[in-house]
């Protein structure tokens, strides 16, 4: 192939508990990204959308992720890469991860799979770098891999995939802004144990909930004490949409990554969509611009596509 068009998703990373170490993909919002082989060496970056987002490749995010794949695959030939993004930045939904890894992904595919999937988290994770100034996988996994994901490890790098249920996910992204470097900067650096033996349990429950196919576990260990009552700060109305939303029904849920975007996890269609209801009621009571999906857990992850850009 001279080219090849991809589908890279958006992805909710922490799943409230499991800061940095769990994440998993969506099936919508997704952006579409065309890689094109070019007589020329070196890697041009177009984008088609309204971001404003910078195309010198070393101080893109999806350009450093692809830079450091070509460096170790000494290509003869260059690259044209060409982004719609639909995951807006700061959107707290894996925008930068979803560039980084569809990036990879789509040049993998044109090299014939040379390189494994660590191999290409690896070169994910230094467009990570470029969006939050720390190297991180809990997006760049599930939006390789698809379904949750947990990171045991990252030096040295050991990644597991988590069977799950299928699962239908309510997101509202309140139109404001969330930097994950602003939101990683007010973290405090040091737990109780006390607290951190409640988080473990919480993550632990949380994996075997989804190993299990058992909603209520999943549920009971959507509860974070560490991370969320220092971030939630930020959100307008986080507490009122959360415990709404679980009144509901729903399993549970809370920031997605960094925020703003919150988002609730449900055993089904119907729930979800009564979800999203509130959802859209509290933040048009609020006077805050937000959209919403209702959407799925998407197992595949980045997929070739016909879609046109």
């Amino acid at each position: 192939m001279k080219s090849i068009t991809i589908k890279s998703p958006a992805t909710i990373a922490n799943l409230v508990c499991g800061f940095d170490i769990l994440g998993l993909a969506l099936e919508a919002p997704y952006d579409l990204m065309k890689l094109e082989k070019t007589l020329k060496k070196g890697l041009e970056i177009i984008h088609l959308d309204a971001y404003n987002l910078t195309t010198v490749p070393e101080n893109n995010v999806a350009g450093a992720a692809l830079l450091s794949l070509m460096d170790v695959a000494n290509l003869a030939h260059g690259f044209k890469l060409t982004i719609d993004k639909k995951i807006k930045p700061g959107s707290g939904l894996g925008s930068s991860a979803a560039s980084a890894a569809g990036a990879v992904q789509a040049a993998n595919m044109l090299l014939d799979n040379q390189f494994s999937q660590d191999d290409l988290i690896r070169f994910a994770m230094n467009g990570e770098k470029v969006a939050s100034g720390v190297k991180h996988a809990d997006n760049i996994t599930p939006c390789l891999l698809g379904g949750v994901t947990l990171i045991r490890s990252i030096y040295p790098l050991d990644i597991i995939q988590v069977d799950s249920p299928e699962l239908f996910i309510t997101v509202v992204h309140p139109q404001i802004e969330v930097k994950t470097s602003d939101a990683r900067q007010i973290l405090k650096e040091e737990v109780s144990l006390k607290k951190a033996i409640k988080q473990w349990g919480n993550i632990a429950g949380l994996v075997a909930g989804f190993m299990k196919g058992d909603h209520e576990l999943i549920g009971r260990s959507l509860e974070d004490v560490i991370i969320e009552p220092v971030r939630s700060i930020l959100i307008p109305a986080f507490d009122e949409v959360k415990k709404r939303c679980i009144a509901t029904g729903a399993l549970g849920g809370g920031i997605s990554g960094s925020g703003p975007s919150i988002f609730m996890l449900n055993k089904s269609l119907e729930t979800a969509l009564q979800v999203e209801s509130i959802m859209q009621e509290i933040y048009t009571r609020v006077g805050i611009d937000f959209k919403t999906y209702v959407t799925k857990l998407n197992k595949q992850g980045i997929t070739q596509t016909e879609e046109e850009l």
